[in-house]
């Protein structure tokens, strides 16, 4: 019984801090994304255009993430 317990409370943990990595990952990809994007949109020419439009179907799902993840922890705050 107590082996089950301890099994379960650092499979928990482990997992806890896994999807705190990878918010961490997600912003952090955001942010490179976000500053490639203005790096680009200040040349000029038909091949950055297409880049910009790259990245902001790259930017959308993770900025989606990100307003989610604040809101989550918004709330956790709030109780």
């Amino acid at each position: 019984m107590v082996s089950t317990v301890t099994t379960t409370t650092v499979s928990t943990i482990t997992t806890v801090a896994m999807v705190g990595s990878l918010g961490l990952l997600a912003v952090v990809t955001l942010l490179v994304l976000l500053i490639q994007k203005e790096l680009i949109a200040v040349s000029e020419g038909p091949r950055s255009k297409m880049l910009v439009r790259a990245l902001n179907i790259a930017i959308a799902p993770l900025l989606m993430s990100f307003a989610l993840t604040m809101a989550v922890k918004v709330a956790e705050a709030l109780q």
